[in-house]
């Protein structure tokens, strides 16, 4: 379905508009809309713990620790697509966007019983920590980069 909608997409741009004008509209909307993509999902993962494959730890707390809500009001719930409810996104993906909000406070006062911390910030809290994050492991990085597929090849 996927590649049948981007083929009809570039059909109809094609009947429009001249190839190389297409080409550039279609680039263009795809790197607009990579852009807005990634805006809706880093706020909620970049700069939170990452799990170690060995560690044993449960599904409820994995998914609690490891992601973080944005809060903002109904403009923020609007340009994210819901996605700013990511802990409750990852408890019950199948549940309808319009739920998430709902369940907020019962997810919330039960992580509060089991002593498991629910984080949730800002919007602008929540891009400042991930330009925080990105600057630690790319620009402020002191030791240079050793790649570890690469070196099991050098000798």
């Amino acid at each position: 379905m996927v590649v049948g909608r981007l083929g009809a997409y570039a059909v109809v741009l094609l009947m429009l508009l001249p190839v190389g004008k297409a080409s550039a509209f279609f680039c263009v909307q795809m790197a607009v809309f990579g852009l807005c993509l990634g805006g809706s999902f880093a706020p909620n993962h970049k700069g939170m713990p990452i799990v170690p494959p060995m560690s044993k730890i449960d599904f409820f707390r994995r998914q609690v620790l490891m992601s973080r809500n944005v809060k903002g009001g109904p403009f923020v719930d609007f340009a994210m697509g819901g996605l700013n409810y990511q802990i409750e996104h990852h408890l019950f993906p199948s549940m309808p966007q319009p739920n998430l909000k709902r369940v907020q406070p019962i997810v919330r006062e039960y992580c509060a019983e089991h002593d498991v911390s629910y984080t949730e910030v800002g919007i602008f809290a929540s891009y400042g920590i991930v330009v925080g994050y990105l600057n630690n492991v790319g620009l402020r990085a002191r030791e240079p980069f050793e790649c570890p597929v690469v070196s099991q090849y050098r000798g």
